[in-house]
């Protein structure tokens, strides 16, 4: 059940977005053994200039196509964490051409008790999940 925030410049077409947005599910399902319908995706477009991406000292330099990703997810092993981003830096260069350097990825872990996934209910605490 993570929720996946994917925040791009503006300017990618709609094939181009559902593209990038079904690779990033075709990770989270491998990487994370979660079933397919378990898709929770947030796409924000930014104008030119709005995101500011630097390289922490590493030593490149990103193009304006740079996107990041934000993963909420509940606990993960860190080997699952590995994968998923080394499946992400792969596949959005193989299916969307996305340098791997234009690639930022934060994955923030919560519990099953910081989810309500309809009706104001915490599914995990009154049984229904």
């Amino acid at each position: 059940m993570p929720l996946v925030r994917i925040d791009v410049t503006e300017g990618r077409n709609e094939e181009d977005l559902r593209v990038l947005m079904d690779t990033v599910q075709e990770c989270v399902v491998s990487a994370f053994e979660v079933p397919e319908r378990d898709r929770y995706q947030i796409v924000t477009e930014h104008k030119p200039g709005r995101m500011v991406l630097l390289d922490t000292g590493l030593g490149f330099e990103r193009t304006d196509d740079a996107i990041a990703i934000q993963v909420f997810t509940s606990p993960r092993a860190t080997v699952m964490k590995k994968t998923f981003c080394e499946l992400m830096a792969e596949k959005l260069h193989a299916n969307c051409g996305l340098d791997p350097k234009d690639l930022l990825i934060s994955i923030m872990t919560n519990t099953d008790v910081d989810w309500s996934f309809a009706h104001g209910e915490i599914q995990y605490l009154n049984g229904k999940l």
